[in-house]
């Protein structure tokens, strides 16, 4: 077990260096101090200061709605520590932020109660006080507020100003900082609104991204090249393939490249989400993901490594997937698929299949076996598989699969995009 032990202590070192306390390992009283500081629930040990992948707005007006407010300030109040705290950041870059007062904005604000839907539950009093979302599609930019906090637009309780500031950092592509005196450092020091200036390191933060405020009038009239970003693909090419389809919690998730959709039962729109928005680590190119329902965990796999997860929450570092009892020649995984029933998890690797029992955590014995010769009218290498209602979907290419476990054969075919609305 002392791997285990090494790890929590190189993870107490990350985080006093990144604090800047004596780097002992020891959870001693200034660390605990830390710890126990009120914080953001955005995750940190890191000395970056934007988010992998470097997300960031394409665009420089951003429109902004309070969609949910909280009890212990009035609506006018908590609109202007809203609007204040965009200032901080479009004081500094060429960004403007208008409000909206209904429909979808890009950036959606709302006080938010325990587990609020996003896979990123609150905890009551203290502790987390909020979160936001790296800029992108959907969640992205988007900016919660713990309402089991005491907010306030003072010093006592939690003032929204400060909060709302640092959250709104987030939102625009900055990470946290290690510099104590930033806006971004994680835990909460008080910030009077009123003549606010933003730290020197929040000012290069913002300005890596956006440019500087001065040079903001040139860059609206002319746009500098930009350089060529990946297309988003079209899903509803009908040569469209996955990496990896899993079921997280209640919605299914299609992988293909450096983006993934995330399908809820009810279907209507699905929209193309870059995969580092949700799974920085992740980055782009998943080749095959699972989740155990009962055990609220999922794996995520790429090459050699794997990746935990609990809803959209990475736990800890990649892991080489040799814990799972593969062999040092199966370097990747095409696909795997969790069967419910069975508690077995199914690795497709080339044209052979493992069964994996989840219960003893090990590899069945007589595997590897033929996919052909268990699954007839499976041909070829499977991209993606995931049970829904107790059938299995093999992703071959452009084609979906349902197959019948019961009648061991395939019942129908369909194309693979249809799976994302199309």
């Amino acid at each position: 077990m002392t791997a285990g032990g090494n790890s929590v202590t190189r993870k107490i070192k990350q985080m006093q260096a990144f604090f800047g306390l004596q780097v002992t390992g020891k959870l001693d009283y200034s660390t605990m101090d830390v710890i126990k500081r009120p914080r953001c629930g955005v995750p940190d040990v890191a000395n970056y200061r934007l988010f992998p992948g470097e997300p960031k707005w394409e665009k420089n007006t951003l429109t902004y709605r309070v969609s949910k407010y909280t009890s212990t300030l009035s609506h006018a109040e908590v609109d202007k520590a809203v609007e204040m705290g965009l200032k901080a950041w479009s004081s500094a870059a060429p960004l403007k932020f208008v409000k909206a007062s209904t429909g979808e904005a890009d950036i959606m604000i709302s006080f938010q109660s325990g587990d609020h839907g996003d896979s990123y539950p609150f905890d009551g009093p203290r502790g987390t006080l909020a979160h936001a979302f790296a800029p992108g599609e959907g969640l992205g930019g988007d900016t919660h507020f713990d309402n089991a906090e005491k907010w306030t637009m003072g010093v006592n309780g939690f003032n929204l100003f400060t909060v709302a500031a640092h959250e709104f950092g987030h939102a625009l592509g900055l990470a946290h900082s290690s510099d104590p005196s930033a806006l971004m450092y994680p835990t909460y020091k008080y910030q009077h609104p009123f003549g606010f200036r933003l730290p020197k390191d929040d000012v290069k933060g913002i300005q890596a991204l956006y440019g500087s405020r001065q040079s903001g009038s040139k860059v609206h009239h002319q746009p500098l090249p930009k350089p060529p970003t990946p297309v988003d693909p079209d899903h509803c090419d009908s040569r469209v393939s996955f990496d990896a389809v899993t079921v997280l919690g209640k919605e299914l998730l299609f992988f293909k490249d450096r983006v993934f959709w995330r399908r809820q039962a009810q279907l209507k729109s699905v929209q193309p989400l870059a995969i580092t928005s949700s799974f920085p680590q992740l980055m782009s190119n998943v080749d095959a993901a699972y989740e155990v329902a009962e055990r609220g965990v999922a794996y995520f796999f790429k090459g050699p490594h794997y990746w935990t997860t609990r809803g959209f929450q990475i736990q800890g570092p990649p892991r080489t997937i040799a814990d799972f009892g593969f062999s040092r020649d199966v370097q990747h995984i095409d696909a795997a698929v969790y069967l419910k029933d069975e508690r077995k998890t199914l690795f497709f690797v080339g044209d052979e299949y493992y069964s994996f029992d989840e219960v003893e955590r090990k590899i069945e014995t007589d595997y590897p076996k033929s996919i052909e010769d268990e699954f007839s009218g499976i041909n070829g290498r499977i991209d993606a598989a995931v049970e829904v209602n107790g059938f299995i979907y093999f992703f071959l290419g452009p084609k979906a699969y349902k197959y019948d476990k019961e009648k061991e054969e395939v019942v129908n075919i369909v194309k693979s995009s249809s799976w994302v609305g199309c």
